[in-house]
């Protein structure tokens, strides 16, 4: 339990770190990706030398699959706090618990129930509400658009929720891998094929790869040890000591966290009421979801 809730605290800064870096999105996708790679592959090649030759080539194929939907996630969603409220789109992206819900119905045959579906229905109203709530209220001349809504923007929450989408895909993806392949050597085989997207994407655009300032680089860096290392890796670990439900639960202390870290870290950061009210239906939908798929 004291794991975890470091492991909140570190996926908490994320936003923040991506918000106070200058590079285009993909470049700190990348570099976050490939940092915490670099951190993990010495203690993967030590320790689990002998299970990376037992890979065998359809897992290694779904370990690419579920690396571009890593990638995915990451770029859509750092793409979106460029263009929304950091409570806006943590709260949007760590809806992902409805899609793998809604994913598992579709491709595995796991069953809905109406708990299950009712939780889901209460999240798209809050989602809903964040992201049109705002515009129809200054449309109706209720509130001043005041330039831009505070940051809440229509187009950054749809990228949020698409990083929502990608991270359930990256998580159905990987479900059968981590059946059968240990945590390291199964991150360190995603995080590759994920870097290896990133690094297309991002030759793609045309993005610099090289000649930021120190400040960057350290941002980078900081964005693999906290969030990527003392935060998902730590998440995964503890999922192997904690029943899933406490873990699914306890993550939605993320976009909380990450909102009270951007009121007092970033200028202009103080989320709206439709915001806040939103954002706490969609929590509350998450929460109806997780604890009927988990009960169930």
């Amino acid at each position: 339990m004291a794991a975890l809730a470091v492991a909140v605290v570190a996926v908490s800064t994320s936003a923040i770190l991506v918000r106070w870096s200058t590079a285009p999105s993909v470049v700190k996708a990348f570099y976050r990706v490939v940092f915490t790679t670099a951190l993990l592959l010495p203690w993967a090649l030590g320790n689990y030398r002998g299970e990376f030759r037992q890979i065998r080539g359809r897992d290694l194929l779904v370990a690419t699959l579920t690396g571009v939907a890593l990638a995915l996630h990451f770029v859509s969603w750092f793409e979106s706090l460029r263009h929304t409220s950091v409570a806006a789109s943590v709260t949007l992206v760590q809806s992902q618990p409805l899609f793998v819900a809604v994913g598992a119905w579709a491709l595995l045959d796991e069953r809905l129930t109406k708990r299950m579906l009712v939780g889901i229905g209460v999240a798209l109203v809050g989602a809903a509400a964040m992201s049109l709530g705002d515009p129809l209220l200054a449309a109706l001349g209720l509130i001043n658009d005041g330039g831009g809504l505070s940051g809440t923007s229509t187009y950054g929450n749809l990228l949020a929720l698409v990083g929502a989408v990608m991270a359930a895909a990256y998580v159905l993806a990987g479900r059968s891998l981590r059946q059968r392949i240990s945590l390291v050597p199964y991150v360190v085989v995603v995080y590759l094929a994920c870097s290896a997207v990133l690094l297309a994407i991002a030759v793609g655009q045309g993005a610099p790869l090289v000649d930021y300032p120190r400040r960057e680089w350290l941002l980078f860096l900081g964005m693999a040890i906290g969030p990527g290392i003392f935060g998902h890796t730590v998440i995964n670990w503890a999922l192997a000591h904690l029943k899933s439900g406490v873990v699914s639960v306890s993550l939605l202390g993320e976009p909380v966290g990450s909102t009270l870290l951007a009121v007092l870290l970033l200028p202009g950061e103080i989320p709206t009421p439709t915001t806040v009210v939103g954002g706490t239906v969609v929590l509350f939908g998450i929460y109806l979801t997780a604890a009927a798929r988990n009960h169930d």
